[in-house]
């Protein structure tokens, strides 16, 4: 059990660590991380992307909050694979992150993927 809980709190810090630092340099307009924006015609948008997503990120550190946080930041970097492939581009970028949501998430709430398992219906 205390095995699960340390892999379980390091997955989501990393996952937090890794969406609000990209939604940072998104917010703050790093050039070489707006300049992949600007190829997409997006470019006007990266304050509001970065703050879209590290606003979503702090949600699914926040157990109360994780099912929405990771609903949004599903719906975020689905969004971000159709951009990317749309424009010829590697869908990989927005790929990764997606799946180490997705498998933090598992790991945080089975339910939220199976179901409950409630026997009284």
């Amino acid at each position: 059990m205390k095995t699960k809980n340390i892999v379980t709190i390091s997955l989501t810090v990393l996952v937090g660590i890794m969406v609000i630092t990209s939604g940072l340099m998104k917010a703050i307009h790093l050039p070489w991380s707006v300049d992949a924006l600007v190829k997409q015609n997006l470019g006007d948008a990266a304050t509001v992307l970065g703050l879209m997503e590290m606003s979503f990120a702090v949600l699914f550190i926040i157990p109360k909050t994780m099912r929405i946080g990771f609903i949004l930041l599903s719906c975020y970097f689905a969004g971000a694979m159709a951009v990317e492939l749309s424009h010829n581009g590697s869908m990989l970028n927005p790929a990764i992150p997606l799946a180490l949501i997705w498998i933090t998430a598992f790991i945080r709430d089975r339910e939220l993927f199976l179901g409950t398992s409630n026997s009284s219906k």
